[in-house]
C-alpha cells in the first residue's frame, strides 16, 4: 500500500495529529473498500497539524481566541482579499439581486463594507447554509498562509518532514492544497523523498479562485504545473462553497477532475471527500 503524506485544511487548531490521523485513516479505508482495495495501516499515512502553528506558539487556540472566526474584525487587507476572491465566485445574476436592495445586517458584521456585505448575501443566495460567511473565515485562514511569508515557511517545514523516501501519494484538502501545491512546486522537499511521489490528490481546493493563485504568484492564465511527473487529481463537489463549485481541470491540462457528491449538509468536508471513489482510485494508482 502507498505511504501517504496528508495536508489537512482549514478550521484544525482545535484538533490534533494523533485524532486527525485516525480520522483520515478511517476514512480513507473506507474509501478503498468501498473499490475493493486493500487498507492503509498504522504509520501508512503522515498527517503534520500544521494549523497547531497557528496558535503563535500555543497547543491549542480556544474559540474566542480564533483569529478567523466571526468575532474577529477584518483587516483592510482581508477586506481586499476576501472581495477579491467572491467577485471571483459570485455569480452576476446573484449579485443583481442584492444590489438595489436597501442592506439589512441578516446577521453579518455591521463593520463590514457594504460591497463585501451585498457579495456575502449574493454567495448566500447560492450557498443558502450560511455559504458566504464559511467562505469569508476560510478566505482569511488562506490569505493568512499566503501573505505571511514566515509562517507559510514553517508550515512548509512541518510538511516537508513529514514525507520519507517511500512517500508515494500527497493526499491534501482545502487551504491543505495550496501548501502542497506550493511546496511540490517550490522543489522544498529533499529530492531523495519527493522522488517517489507518484500522485497528488486535492479536494475542494481553493486554487479554483484566482485570487488565491495570484496570492502564489501564478498570474491569471497561468498553468498551475509540477516538476516532475507526479500525477494530480483533484475531487470537487459542485456544491463546495470553498471552490465555487469548481474544479482545476480549467486551470491546467495536467490535472484531473473528478466530480464527486458529498451531500449537502457540508459538501467541503475532509472525511466525506475522503471516502469517495475516485480519491480512493487515486490513492491505490488506478487509472479511472
Amino acid at each position: 500500500m502507498a505511504r501517504i503524506v496528508g495536508v489537512h485544511g482549514i478550521r484544525q487548531t482545535q484538533t490534533s495529529k494523533s485524532r486527525l490521523t485516525a480520522e483520515w485513516s478511517k476514512a480513507v479505508n473506507r474509501g478503498l473498500g468501498s473499490i475493493e482495495q486493500p487498507g492503509i495501516v498504522t504509520g501508512d499515512l503522515e498527517l503534520p497539524h500544521w494549523t497547531g502553528l497557528l496558535a503563535r506558539g500555543a497547543d491549542r487556540l480556544g474559540a474566542e481566541d480564533d483569529p478567523f472566526g466571526p468575532a474577529a474584525p477584518l483587516s483592510q487587507e482581508e477586506v481586499a482579499f476576501v472581495t477579491d476572491a467572491l467577485e471571483e465566485v459570485v455569480h452576476s445574476d446573484d449579485l443583481a439581486t442584492f444590489e438595489e436592495i436597501e442592506l439589512q445586517t441578516l446577521g453579518l458584521p455591521r463593520l463590514w463594507p457594504a460591497r463585501l456585505t451585498r457579495l456575502v448575501m449574493a454567495y448566500d443566495h447560492r450557498y443558502p447554509r450560511g455559504g458566504g460567511k464559511l467562505f469569508v473565515s476560510a478566505m482569511r485562514e488562506v490569505r493568512f498562509y499566503l501573505y505571511e511569508p514566515g509562517l507559510a515557511a514553517r508550515v512548509r517545514e512541518l510538511v516537508a518532514d513529514a514525507f520519507g523516501d517511500d512517500t508515494s501519494v500527497v493526499v491534501a484538502h482545502s487551504l491543505g492544497s495550496v501548501i502542497a501545491y506550493d511546496l511540490l512546486r517550490r522543489s522544498q522537499i529533499p529530492p531523495e523523498r519527493v522522488a517517489e511521489v507518484r500522485t497528488l490528490v486535492t479536494c475542494g481546493s481553493p486554487l479554483a479562485i484566482p485570487a488565491v493563485r495570484r496570492g502564489l504568484g501564478v498570474a491569471d492564465g497561468e498553468p498551475l504545473k509540477l516538476a516532475g511527473d507526479i500525477n494530480w487529481v483533484n475531487a470537487f463537489d459542485p456544491g463546495d462553497f470553498i471552490t465555487g463549485g469548481r474544479g482545476l481541470s480549467h486551470t491546467s491540462p495536467a490535472i484531473t477532475d473528478a466530480r464527486v457528491r458529498n451531500g449537502v449538509v457540508d459538501p467541503h468536508k475532509a472525511l466525506t471527500y475522503l471516502r469517495t471513489a475516485p480519491v480512493a482510485h487515486a490513492i491505490a494508482g488506478e487509472e479511472r
